[in-house]
């Protein structure tokens, strides 16, 4: 089965009666690395919570592998949230020893080798890393599991131009085959070239799912230009 997850008729209804997402269809397919595009208030966010199971659905069902978000899905999905969430005082190095206790595919000597390479410190504490090492390490945490789904929300935004080129090989070189890299973002023109497709959603719909090359080929343009047509940005 190709299929990774399945979404079917998904609506989320905030209080309020806010709706982030209207009775969205989506399939994503395994071994992929796919961009999950849309403007502020799209739905982007909320669709990576249900996916994650950080949240409920009103209506409709996600499936990942067959199986609703619960404790089976989240240990095959790793999820880096936009915004850091580690405790100040933890050292890098007991950061690594707990996701080494809390996942069985955590690979704490990938987690140590990448942070060599970037000169992080395993006895720094976080309060002390900069903002943009801080999102470096959490992106480190996340790509060192053999997950089936990584979820990454803006990945890039609060890191340096300089770095943006290492983290993206980060994310290529650290997922088997067969998983799947789902990645949203604002800056499509800094990591078009590492996707493979592209889900344009607005007002909580899917309006797009196409490959990259088919984009380039029929629409001749690059996918940050298209998406900036499709959306009048």
């Amino acid at each position: 089965m190709n299929e990774l997850v399945q979404i079917n008729n998904l609506t989320k209804v905030y209080e309020k009666q806010k709706l982030a997402l209207d009775h969205m269809n989506l399939t994503i397919p395994r071994g992929r690395i796919i961009g999950l595009l849309g403007p502020n208030g799209s739905g982007k966010t909320t669709l990576i919570k249900l996916i994650s199971g950080l949240l409920v659905a009103t209506e409709g069902e996600v499936l990942i592998n067959g199986l609703r978000p619960g404790p089976e899905t989240k240990a095959v999905v790793s999820y880096l949230p936009e915004r850091t969430y580690f405790q100040g005082g933890m050292k890098v190095k007991e950061l690594i020893a707990y996701f080494a206790d809390f996942y069985q595919d955590f690979r704490p000597e990938r987690a140590k080798q990448m942070l060599a390479n970037l000169n992080i410190d395993e006895n720094a504490r976080l309060k002390t890393l900069s903002k943009g090492t801080k999102e470096k390490v959490q992106l480190i945490m996340v790509m060192s599991r053999d997950a089936q789904l990584y979820i990454l929300d803006e990945p890039i935004a609060g890191v340096d131009p300089a770095a943006r080129d290492y983290i993206l090989k980060t994310i290529i070189s650290n997922y088997n085959e067969n998983a799947t890299v789902l990645i949203s973002t604002h800056l499509i023109s800094d990591i078009e070239k590492v996707l493979d497709e592209v889900v344009f959603i607005r007002n909580g719909r899917v309006i797009l799912q196409d490959t990259v090359e088919n984009i380039r080929e029929r629409r001749g343009k690059s996918v940050d230009s298209y998406f900036r047509e499709v959306f009048a940005c």
